[in-house]
């Protein structure tokens, strides 16, 4: 008797429908180009973050000096002497105190010193006080001027008889910047002014501070 063969057969899916290796390999890098796209995006992200940061390090957390400067200025009852040289005068000016930083700059009471040759004619008390965040403090005083303290001097009385008179000022605020409510970093501003004072005209010439 002849043996009877049986051919195995595979399952066909319940609906019908079989996914051939071409599909699945499809799918595959479907997947795998979603993955890079998301890696990417991530990256991207990151980079921006860290590009953020950077600016935000280099701008508003970096803490600059402030600056302090005299401001418009004018005499009042001035007088002097060629004979015996000497000059007085009321010194009117403004004292300013920018802050450029991103957070209030608050400073300890200092001293202007107004000086001629080196030798103090004059002197004013700065108050403590702010200078707010990316401000310029303004502060009105009045100096009295005058040779008083000053030894006998030839060049003093040169300098009343060719018109010009020449002053210097100088001053240094101690003080520490506030940033972000919780950094506070130790600053000092300091000034160094050459006033001309026209002699006859009895008005200030010109004023240069740095």
């Amino acid at each position: 008797m002849a043996e009877k063969t049986h051919q195995a057969y595979p399952l066909a899916p319940a609906n019908g429908y079989t996914r051939s290796d071409g599909e699945s390999l499809s799918e595959d890098e479907l997947k795998r180009k979603k993955r890079i796209k998301c890696f990417a995006y991530i990256g991207i992200f990151i980079v921006f973050q860290i590009a953020v940061m950077t600016v935000f390090g280099l701008t508003v957390m970096k803490v600059k000096t402030p600056k302090v400067r005299l401001g418009t200025s004018t005499l009042r009852d001035f007088t002097s002497s060629t004979t015996a040289p000497s000059f007085s005068t009321t010194f009117n000016t403004q004292i300013r105190v920018k802050n450029t930083n991103w957070g209030p700059y608050k400073f300890d009471q200092g001293i202007v010193t107004f000086m001629y040759q080196g030798t103090p004619v004059g002197t004013v008390v700065v108050p403590k006080g702010k200078a707010g965040m990316r401000g310029t403090k303004k502060i009105n005083v009045i100096v009295s001027l005058n040779t008083a303290a000053l030894p006998s001097s030839s060049t003093l009385g040169s300098e009343l008889s060719g018109g010009v008179l020449t002053l210097t000022s100088e001053a240094k605020l101690t003080g520490k910047v506030e940033l972000m409510l919780i950094m506070k970093k130790k600053k000092s501003a300091s000034m160094n002014c050459t006033i001309q004072i026209d002699v006859s005209g009895q008005t200030v010439k010109s004023l240069e501070c740095k």
